[in-house]
């Protein structure tokens, strides 16, 4: 099962589209957002991948209401961490980077955002940025998340 993974996308609507049209190309079947979206407006571009759509609140992500909103067209917002299971697999989905090594030996997946920073380990993904604000670089993942075995990790970048 091919997932979308994605974080700190902080309003740049066109670094979003260009990940959606990667994501669909690629026949991403879920996407998962690790929070910083800001705000509602950015909402119907992540529609545009065409499947579901699970994310979880980040720390700048004030307009709480209208992303909420927003997202019952989407798929599923939630307060972080989130934990969910995707292809038989224990996915958690936080914003911040709290607790990871113990995390990730709980969990087959431990995706997060904040850092703006690519960051791959056996079982950890921080996407990095889609705005590229931060690091000059918008990048988002892929993740082939097989029933068992670890996930195959690829970083795209715009």
């Amino acid at each position: 099962m091919k997932i979308g993974v994605l974080a700190d996308s902080h309003d740049h609507l066109d670094n979003l589209r260009a990940v959606m049209a990667r994501f669909k190309e690629a026949g991403v079947k879920t996407i998962i957002h690790a929070g910083d979206f800001v705000a509602p407006f950015t909402l119907p571009v992540l529609g545009e991948a065409g499947c579901l759509v699970i994310g979880v609140f980040g720390n700048n992500d004030g307009e709480r209401v209208g992303l909420s909103r927003g997202f019952a067209r989407l798929g599923e917002l939630h307060e972080r961490p989130h934990e969910l299971v995707l292809n038989g697999r224990r996915i958690l989905v936080l914003h911040e980077p709290v607790a990871l090594p113990e995390l990730a030996s709980s969990f087959d997946l431990v995706i997060y955002g904040h850092t703006h920073r690519v960051d791959v380990g056996q079982n950890l993904l921080n996407p990095g940025e889609v705005c590229g604000w931060v690091t000059g670089r918008s990048t988002a993942a892929l993740v082939d998340l097989p029933h068992t075995g670890l996930p195959r990790i690829e970083i795209l970048e715009l």
